[in-house]
């Protein structure tokens, strides 16, 4: 009306990405679940349905505690989690190589019963 747009809805995450965060969510401090294990617990998806999320809305839960298989800190953000991984007492293995970043110890530091 009278040229003035009308106003957008609140943004809201689809029912996919709001239970992955919910998941997400539930991932314990010093904890850790795979991209694969977050979408097993969804019930469908698969890790790249999942990073999709994440890299979308990730920023909301604590992201860092979704991780590669491998272990693998998430590239360009590798401070960051070593920083909170380091707060959260998560286990870490020492890295291999001179000038690399720990990897996430997954046998000890994988979370069992994450989903809510």
């Amino acid at each position: 009306m009278g040229g003035m747009a009308e106003p957008t809805a609140p943004h809201q995450i689809g029912e996919y990405a709001d239970q992955v965060l919910s998941v997400v969510e539930h991932i314990p401090p010093g904890r850790v679940l795979t991209y694969g294990d977050v979408a097993a617990a969804v019930g469908r998806g698969g890790p790249r349905q999942v990073g999709h999320v994440m890299a979308q809305y990730g920023g909301a839960v604590p992201w860092w505690r979704v991780v590669r298989a491998d272990g693998r800190l998430l590239p360009g953000h590798e401070r960051r989690a070593l920083e909170n991984y380091r707060a959260e007492g998560t286990p870490l293995r020492d890295a291999t190589d001179p000038g690399t970043y720990p990897r996430v110890d997954m046998r000890q530091a994988r979370a069992d019963g994450a989903a809510p």
